[in-house]
């Protein structure tokens, strides 16, 4: 869109809104950014407003045909695959655009990603990461501020499995070791006391030093705890400051994410 500005010279401007995703409170879950287009601008004013913006994530998406195409952006560049910006950006279209839909299809790099409302519920069908064990170094450990992890793993991200909740919430990791190591993300989980699981998920490569909330992360370690706990459906807390509760169905080649989430904020933006 196109409009005056107060010295009455023609510039762009496009809503945006911001929700707290894997949350029903705001200030809690993961903020991602939310702009849904008429037409995509250029990679390079995408890549600004991300930066301006300074979360974890920005999305944007494009009515295309049936589907929107979708495409996230975090301040250190594009991603192939962001869990709480597809659940705000769903949640942004069927409350706001679509709000008689009961789900939204998405294509993305990752594929077509389904997002279905069930109540105040949103629930993603995203892909599984396949792992494999990786052995257990020095940098491992240093990367871990010197804690020695029970299992290591690497998909697309790598894994490291700790002794016990508590560890994992007051682990201090060294962000410029993680971000040397293989990998786009680096998650430590453990079993939890009141979930199935808790995790955290660092992000240094993409200029995320801690992610809130990941949904990404979840598609590698609910694979991993289903295996150890013997069960396909998981309730999974992120141990973050902000914190965010996810619960979870594993299905083979498929993980399923559900979560609620919250809108913060709506505004226009200048560009």
């Amino acid at each position: 869109m196109r409009a005056k500005n107060n010295k009455n010279i023609m510039e762009d401007f496009m809503k945006q809104y911001i929700v707290d995703a894997f949350t029903d409170k705001v200030f809690a879950g993961n903020p991602a950014a939310v702009c849904i287009l008429d037409q995509w601008l250029s990679d390079e004013i995408m890549q600004k407003i991300a930066i301006e913006n300074n979360l974890s994530e920005t999305a944007f998406a494009v009515r295309e045909k049936e589907n929107y195409r979708l495409r996230w952006f975090t301040p250190g560049g594009e991603v192939e695959l962001c869990g709480h910006a597809t659940l705000a950006t769903a949640y942004v279209i069927l409350r706001f655009i679509e709000p008689k839909a009961e789900k939204v299809c998405f294509d993305t790099l990752s594929g077509v990603l389904v997002v279905n409302k069930n109540g105040e519920m949103l629930t993603m069908d995203f892909p599984s990461f396949s792992l494999t064990p990786i052995a257990i170094t020095a940098e491992l450990i240093s990367a871990l501020g010197g804690v020695t992890p029970v299992e290591a793993y690497i998909g697309a991200d790598i894994v490291c499995v700790l002794e016990n909740e508590e560890q994992v919430r007051n682990v201090t990791p060294n962000q410029t070791i993680i971000r040397d190591l293989d990998g786009v993300c680096f998650h430590i989980t453990a079993k939890g006391n009141a979930y199935d699981c808790v995790t955290r998920s660092f992000a240094p490569k993409c200029n995320v030093a801690e992610d809130s909330v990941c949904g990404r992360g979840h598609c590698h370690v609910i694979p991993l705890w289903s295996e150890k706990l013997g069960k396909t459906e998981l309730t999974a807390y992120q141990a973050s400051a902000r914190g965010g509760e996810l619960y979870c169905r594993y299905v083979g080649e498929r993980t399923i994410l559900s979560g609620k989430a919250v809108l913060f904020s709506e505004a226009e933006i200048y560009f």
